[in-house]
């Protein structure tokens, strides 16, 4: 997959339903929600319900857009919101001329019933040519035995069926299709809307849940690619163009340091000193001013500087090596022989002494551990 981030087209993570056949579980997404998605522009990811998925959600990124479309029914205990039963819970309430039929097996998907819009809705919006005689109406499929009990804030209706049934919600302040914002739900679905055997639509107004979701799907990844991206030009004023140049000499200072300190020249320590604090402040940037850095890529750099930082230590202590080596040389020169032979004479007790030492007390730390 490409890595760029701007020749990636929209991605809308889709959850897959489970249904069983020959005795295994089949995941699968209805081809309507995919034809719609892909028809307007977005690539479908397919999440399958498998155990372990949830572990593996970053690697479906970047996603742009969630569409959770069917499946099965929701446990009642796990919220208090959800009618469990649509027929005795709320259908019990209305005469028997009155009651909305959510669901008919005899009929499932020629099955529909009327729904009373919300004015100045989105869902207004997309069928106002079909609401006829200003009665804010129209015909709905309805597959569910399940629905909205009590709709949590901060979501209001869109319609609603004549038992009061909630059939459609979304929320006003994350509705902006063109600034990439898109929160709503539907009871019906619009995707499946068609006139026996055809493809065309009950209303012009049914893709269109599709058409601005897909809509806020692609202004969303434009948004997001906008406040990722690089500027393509960066101008560099003399300090910063001489760190560059610097940063590009450190890497090969430190390759001779890692090949063990053959061929530095101790006048580079401040190139050193100087690299390990410009890739800190983030400043490597400059080397490739159009490339933007991941996270990991930042974290690299600042080990690197941190890295760099111990070589320069490390050549300063060199050079103090260097020095006392040089001035312990200078005054032995000027010793007579009989003084450097006793000078090695205490030299080799002393390493005696502090082999013993050494032995001793690395036989009291076994002992300790032994006890």
């Amino acid at each position: 997959m490409a890595s760029d981030l701007s020749v990636i087209r929209p991605r809308v993570l889709i959850v897959s339903r489970r249904s069983v056949r020959k005795n295994k579980f089949i995941d699968f997404v209805g081809e309507y929600h995919l034809d719609l998605t892909v028809g307007y522009g977005a690539v479908p990811v397919i999440v399958p319900r498998v155990t372990g998925v949830h572990m593996l959600l970053e690697s479906f990124e970047p996603i742009h857009g969630v569409l959770l479309c069917e499946g099965e029914d929701i446990d009642p205990s796990l919220s208090k919101r959800k009618l469990l039963d649509i027929g005795k819970e709320l259908s019990k309430n209305f005469p028997e001329m009155h009651k909305v039929v959510h669901i008919d097996y005899d009929n499932y998907d020629g099955h529909r019933h009327v729904v009373k819009v919300v004015e100045n809705t989105p869902l207004h919006e997309w069928f106002r040519d079909s609401l006829g005689d200003g009665k804010m109406e129209f015909w709905v499929n309805s597959y569910h035995h399940q629905g909205v009990k009590r709709l949590a804030q901060p979501f209001v209706p869109m319609a609603f069926a004549a038992d009061g049934l909630v059939e459609g919600f979304y929320d006003p302040d994350a509705y902006n299709p063109e600034d990439g914002r898109f929160i709503m739900g539907l009871q019906f679905h619009p995707e499946r809307m068609r006139q026996p055997n055809s493809d065309k639509f009950d209303y012009p107004g049914c893709p269109a849940a599709y058409k601005q979701f897909v809509k806020a799907v692609i202004a969303y990844q434009k948004k997001l690619n906008s406040s990722t991206s690089v500027p393509k030009s960066i101008k560099l004023d003399k300090k910063m163009k001489k760190k560059r140049k610097i940063i590009t000499r450190i890497f090969s200072l430190a390759r001779k340091l890692n090949a063990g300190g053959r061929g530095i020249q101790p006048s580079k320590q401040s190139e050193l000193d100087t690299g390990a604090e410009f890739l800190q402040v983030g400043g490597a940037r400059c080397v490739q001013p159009n490339t933007a850095l991941s996270l990991q890529q930042e974290n690299g750099l600042k080990q690197m500087a941190a890295t760099i930082r111990k070589a320069s230590s490390y050549i300063k202590g060199l050079k103090l090596k260097e020095e006392t080596e040089k001035q312990a040389r200078n005054v032995m020169e000027k010793m007579s022989v009989e003084q450097l032979s006793d000078l090695m004479s205490f030299n080799h007790m002393m390493r005696q002494i502090c082999s013993q030492v050494l032995e001793k007390k690395l036989h009291g730390i076994v002992n300790e551990i032994g006890s």
